[in-house]
């Protein structure tokens, strides 16, 4: 399969095949898939997660107690970055019912692991992640490209001005800087939302887990630590979880085509041609939270995790032959095409003055 780094938009035309035929296709492959079993729950594989998750967390606390007063408490900060980030690839297992057989019992695992311990509403994240699932990449459809400090389309690049607009002409090369803001704004978003009007499921609920959850948290840090390492603790933590968070979601359709709003495309095609995986096996596996079987993922999203790098060698070889791309690339190289994508993009921010002529010869 080759690497597709199509950038920019996709035309609204039919697959050879015809849609109808790559419709049907896909009913015979979600078949395969099932009989397989690879629609089946791993609970073992789960149960362990869990189990060493909480012995991270358990011996994370253990350090920040017995290290006391000392700036090597930064480094338990970076650690809490990291084991927070893989309670959320968790609570997004159990948003799409990977983890358990009832609907309603994923929902309180899910509920209890983001809003309970990572501090964000899981009612947030389903509605804005089941948005991006029906639509990836779509425009005026997919919140995950909706103008949030970083243009990707060049639609909303144009439309930025002053320091904004700036950030927009370097966006490739600050991207990987912001995202030591984005564990800030994730929890802003996510806890505004429970505030606002209108109804939210489970409001109650997780309000009062994000209340606990921040009281215990923030009260040992600031009990413990004098003010300012405690905010240079907080900092940290904050910093890595945003960076880990973006770093593993960027490569997923960052830089992939985008669907114009009035495009009518099958849900095989929308989904494959939008995706991207990541190379790498059980260490990316480990390291992204299953996503870097993205493409399996959108496909069949409450496919267990242990069950993608099966679902993979399947779902290549469908694309293979019904002529559709199929698009993986190494951790790294995804990172630059997401980085070349965004600088280009940023582009439409450029100020009116410039005169790339001139641009060219100084580069020169």
């Amino acid at each position: 399969m080759s690497d597709t780094e199509t950038l920019g938009a996709i035309r609204a035309t039919k697959p050879r095949t015809g849609s109808a035929d790559i419709t049907r296709s896909y009913t015979a492959l979600s078949r395969v898939v099932r009989e397989s079993g690879l629609l089946n729950r791993t609970r073992w594989f789960y149960l362990a997660l869990v189990s060493l998750l909480v012995l991270a967390l358990g011996g994370a606390v253990t350090g920040f107690i017995l290290l006391g007063d000392s700036w090597f408490q930064l480094l338990i900060a970076g650690a809490l970055g990291l084991i927070f980030t893989q309670f959320a690839f968790l609570a997004h297992e159990a948003s799409h019912r990977q983890v358990l057989e009832s609907g309603p019992n994923n929902d309180r695992v899910g509920r209890i692991l983001a809003a309970g311990v990572v501090g964000i509403s899981y009612s947030w994240w389903m509605t804005k992640h089941t948005r991006h699932h029906a639509n990836p990449n779509k425009i005026g459809k997919d919140p995950d490209i909706d103008f949030d400090t970083i243009s990707f389309t060049e639609t909303d690049a144009a439309k930025q001005r002053g320091l904004l607009a700036l950030i927009t002409r370097k966006q490739g090369y600050l991207f990987f800087p912001l995202l030591m803001l984005e564990g800030l704004n994730l929890h802003y978003r996510s806890i505004r939302t429970l505030f606002e009007r209108g109804p939210v499921k489970g409001r109650w609920i997780e309000l009062s887990l994000i209340a606990v959850r921040f009281t215990v948290y923030l009260g040992a840090i600031f009990w413990v630590l004098p003010l300012g390492m405690a905010f240079a603790f907080l900092g940290v933590q904050l910093a890595v979880f945003g960076v880990y968070m973006g770093a593993s979601f960027a490569p997923n359709h960052k830089g992939m085509p985008i669907i114009p709003a009035d495009a009518k495309l099958d849900f095989f095609s929308k989904q494959v041609l939008t995706s991207r995986n990541v190379s790498g096996g059980l260490w990316a596996s480990a390291l992204l939270g299953g996503l870097n079987y993205q493409v399996e993922h959108h496909l069949f999203p409450n496919m267990p995790r242990p069950h993608l790098a099966r679902a993979r060698e399947i779902v290549r070889e469908h694309c293979r032959t019904l002529d559709v791309p199929y698009t993986e690339t190494t951790l790294m190289k995804s990172y630059g095409i997401v980085i070349e994508y965004l600088n280009r993009v940023g582009l439409s921010a450029r100020d009116p003055f410039d005169c790339p002529m001139v641009n060219q010869f100084r580069r020169v």
